[in-house]
């Protein structure tokens, strides 16, 4: 589907295929179940020895050290998480992706009417857009130690770098100056990648769907308000029990969107008040300027991505609530009486607001994003405090 071809690239790149068509019957490939294998066995090893770090760190009373390697716990964490949740719902998402399929415009003529091209051409720039974004943040931070050892210790000569390893973490044997420095850099960065690519193609994947529901929505709602009604409650009441049978397999389309996206969501907004947190309190403890630039660009890229779940969740609230503004500018005074009551139902129901939701604990606006910057805030001053202390 044209929509989630990003999503797919990326996902392909950590060994995933997150659904299968009905129109095709399903492969194994040997070779994505290794490289998937690979991804989850190489990111839990590291994410193993971040927290022999953190135990350490703590233990040492470091509590910069320990705040640092908890950022990257986290976000190594959710690329993970979103990858298994992923993985494991693959059924789910291909009886998802088979309804939209479904209710997809059939051709050329149906596509101008919803106005496709418009909904693909931003789902498209927004995917591009993020996918760079996060590409840079995670080789940033994979190449930014060999670059400053090449930089400085090797052209300008200036200052002893030495070879330091992207992420902080624990080994209980010497590493520095052998082969297993090569070898754990090489580990470190294919980590860092799965992470990240687990993080885009999920994030991807939600906004291609999401733009779609919104697509149909707004559709919905056209054709609703510009439908010239008869008088005639035969030929009125077929359009009124097709329109509700097609807003119903959108609300039902949304309840299979949160039931497989709902809890990787939850842990996902959960996890980037930390880090939010974490990598803004490392900025405020007097950093050098080549180190604030790469924690200002990890900053930028953990309040993107929530802010793009967020927006995305706005756009489906708005478009399902706008229904009942659309069925209220119908020329519904030459109707039927009958019709007229039947349409009180259709703008109450579209009333209750349809939401992106991450589990039942969270409906999903652009306020979500408020209030996870102000929890952050909360825990970033009480860092602050025990760091002053």
């Amino acid at each position: 589907m044209k929509f989630m071809k990003y999503a797919v690239f990326f996902y392909a790149s950590v060994g995933i295929e997150p659904y299968t068509k009905s129109s095709r019957s399903q492969k194994k490939s040997l070779s994505s179940d290794l490289l998937f294998w690979a991804n989850v066995i190489n990111l839990s090893v590291n994410i193993a020895g971040e927290f022999m770090y953190l135990g350490v760190s703590l233990y040492n009373g470091q509590l910069i050290e320990a705040v640092t390697v908890m950022s990257y716990i986290g976000f190594a964490f959710v690329g993970m998480s979103k990858m298994f949740f992923i993985w494991s719902r693959k059924r789910a998402l291909s009886s998802m992706v088979d309804e939209l399929e479904m209710i997809y415009p059939p051709n050329p003529i149906q596509e101008e009417k919803y106005c496709l091209h418009s909904y693909l051409r931003s789902c498209s720039r927004i995917s591009i857009i993020y996918s760079l974004l996060y590409l840079l943040l995670i080789w940033t931070f994979n190449l930014f130690n060999m670059m400053q050892y090449l930089v400085y210790e090797k052209w300008l000569k200036i200052r002893t770098v030495g070879q330091t390893l992207p992420y902080s973490e624990y080994f209980p044997w010497v590493w520095e100056g052998n082969l297993s420095f090569y070898l754990q850099f090489l580990s470190q960065n294919f980590a860092g990648h799965s992470s990240a690519s687990g993080q885009i193609s999920t994030d991807l994947l939600l906004c291609a769907v999401a733009t779609q529901v919104v697509m149909h929505f707004d559709y919905l709602g056209r054709v609703l308000e510009k439908h010239k009604l008869t008088g005639d409650w035969k030929k009125d009441s077929k359009f009124l029990v097709k329109t509700v049978r097609y807003h119903q397999r959108i609300l039902r389309l949304t309840e299979v969107i949160n039931e497989i996206f709902g809890l990787p969501l939850l842990l996902n907004f959960m996890v980037s008040t930390f880090v939010i947190c974490f990598v803004g309190f490392q900025m405020t403890v007097g950093v050098p300027p080549d180190l604030l630039v790469k924690l200002f660009l990890f900053l930028f890229c953990s309040m993107c991505q929530v802010y793009l779940i967020c927006h995305h969740g706005q756009l489906i609230a708005d478009a399902s609530s706008g229904l009942a503004i659309a069925a209220y500018n119908q020329n519904w005074s030459y109707a039927d009486v009958r019709y007229r009551r039947a349409l009180v139902f259709i703008i109450a129901r579209s009333q209750k607001i349809t939401y992106l939701k991450a589990t039942v604990f969270m409906n999903i606006t652009r306020a979500t994003m408020t209030d996870i910057l102000q929890t952050s805030y909360k825990f970033f001053a009480l860092l602050r405090t025990m760091y002053v202390k």
